[in-house]
C-alpha cells in the first residue's frame, strides 16, 4: 500500500508529468494497439481479440489491463487483389494500485489497403480516434504520516495532495503498414510466406492531461515502428515468427523481440472449409533491459490462445520477484475455403 501511494505522489508531482502508456507482451495479438493501419489487414473477414494482463502477480499492489478489439475488411474479393477498406473498434481497461488509478478508452479504427503489385505488394493507411477517461481515488491510499504507533489510521491528516481530477480527453492516432505475401498455395495446403513493416504514431494531437488543477501538461505522442516475417519452412510441419517492435514515447524506450516456433497439427480443407489449419506454438521473446517472455499457443477452428509469462530481470526485480501472466483468445474468420466468399 505505501509503495502504491509513492508511486501516485510521483507521477501527480513530477515538474513535467509524463506518462507511459500501458503495454501488453504479446504485441502481435494486439494489432490496432501497435498500428491503426493494422486495422482489416489479414487472412479473412471478421475478427475478435480479447486479452487481459496481470502485472506483478503476488505483489500487494497489481494493475490489471484487459482491451477487446474487433475489426473487418470491406469489399475485398477472393482473390484479396483489389482495393478495399478495413474498421474496427478498441476498448481498453487499465485498473492499477490502491488507488484504483485508470484509465478507459474506446476508439474506431479506419484504413485503407491498396494491392500495389497484385496481391503480393500491399499497402494499407490508417486512423484511429476516440476519448479517453482518467481517473483514480486518492481517499484509498494510507501514509506514513496516518501511522498512530499501532496502525495506520485514515482520520489523520496525510497533508498529501487529496483529489485527483476525473477527466476525458480526444485522442487521435495514424500508422501505414507494407506487406509482402509470398505465400504459395498447394493442393493439400498453403504455405505461408509473410513480411510487414510499419511505422505508426498514437497520441498525434498530444491531448492535455489535467490530473490536478494547478499541474497541467500534455500526453507524449508514441511512435511505433515494427516489422515481422512469418515462414513455413519446406517440406516440413514447421514454420516460425520473427517479430521486432520498437516504441518511443518521450524519455521513454520500449524494444520487444523476439520469435516462436510452429507446428502445423492440421491441414486445413480447401473447398469445403470444413476444417481450417491447426497449429501448437511456443516460443521466446525479450523486452530489452527488462524482462524475458516465453508464450504458448495453441491455433484451432479459427481460435488462438496465447499464454505467456513475463520474467523480471531488470532492477524492479529487487523490488519483487514475482512477474506478469497474461492471456490472448483471437478468432478470425479465415479466408481459407476457396468457394466461401464471392469475387474472382
Amino acid at each position: 500500500m505505501k509503495k502504491a501511494g509513492i508511486f501516485v505522489l510521483i507521477f501527480l508531482t513530477a515538474q513535467n508529468l509524463s506518462a507511459q502508456d500501458f503495454h501488453f507482451s504479446q504485441v502481435s495479438e494486439t494489432p490496432l494497439l501497435i498500428n491503426p493501419a493494422a486495422t482489416g489487414l489479414f487472412n479473412g473477414w471478421e475478427r475478435f481479440q480479447v486479452n487481459h494482463r496481470n502485472q506483478w502477480l503476488g505483489a500487494n499492489t497489481q494493475f490489471m489491463t484487459s482491451s477487446f478489439a474487433a475489426d473487418a475488411n470491406f469489399f475485398k474479393n477472393r482473390m484479396q487483389d483489389n482495393a478495399h477498406f478495413g474498421a474496427g473498434v478498441f476498448f481498453t481497461n487499465d485498473i492499477g494500485g490502491d488507488s484504483r488509478f485508470g484509465i478507459q478508452s474506446a476508439s474506431l479504427s479506419l484504413s485503407g489497403i491498396i494491392p500495389v503489385s497484385g496481391k503480393e505488394h500491399t499497402l494499407s493507411a490508417g486512423i484511429q480516434s476516440g476519448f479517453m477517461s482518467r481517473k483514480a481515488d486518492l481517499s484509498r491510499l494510507t501514509y506514513e504520516s496516518q501511522w498512530n504507533g499501532t496502525q495506520f489510521d485514515q482520520t489523520i491528516p496525510s497533508g498529501e495532495p487529496g483529489a485527483v481530477n476525473a477527466f476525458r480527453h480526444f485522442d487521435a492516432s495514424a500508422g501505414i503498414i507494407y506487406q509482402y505475401n509470398g505465400s504459395q498455395s498447394r493442393f493439400t495446403r498453403n504455405d505461408e510466406q509473410l513480411f510487414k513493416i510499419g511505422v505508426s504514431v498514437y497520441h498525434a494531437n498530444k491531448p492535455r492531461l489535467e490530473y490536478t488543477n494547478y499541474q497541467l501538461s500534455n500526453l507524449y505522442r508514441k511512435f511505433v515502428f515494427h516489422t515481422s516475417f512469418t515462414n513455413d519452412i519446406p517440406n516440413s510441419y514447421w514454420s516460425y515468427d520473427l517479430s521486432f517492435v520498437q516504441f518511443v514515447q518521450g524519455p521513454h524506450y520500449e524494444t520487444i523481440l523476439g520469435g516462436t516456433l510452429k507446428q502445423r497439427m492440421q491441414n486445413g480443407t480447401k473447398i469445403t472449409g470444413y476444417y481450417e489449419d491447426s497449429f501448437f506454438g511456443f516460443g521466446m521473446y525479450a523486452r530489452i533491459k527488462d524482462a524475458i517472455i516465453p508464450r504458448v499457443f495453441y491455433q484451432f477452428n479459427g481460435f488462438r490462445l496465447g499464454v505467456s509469462y513475463d520474467v523480471t530481470i531488470s532492477k524492479l526485480r529487487k523490488a519483487h520477484k514475482g512477474g506478469s501472466l497474461e492471456f490472448s483468445l483471437v478468432y478470425a474468420n479465415l479466408n481459407t475455403a476457396v468457394f466461401k466468399r464471392g469475387g474472382r
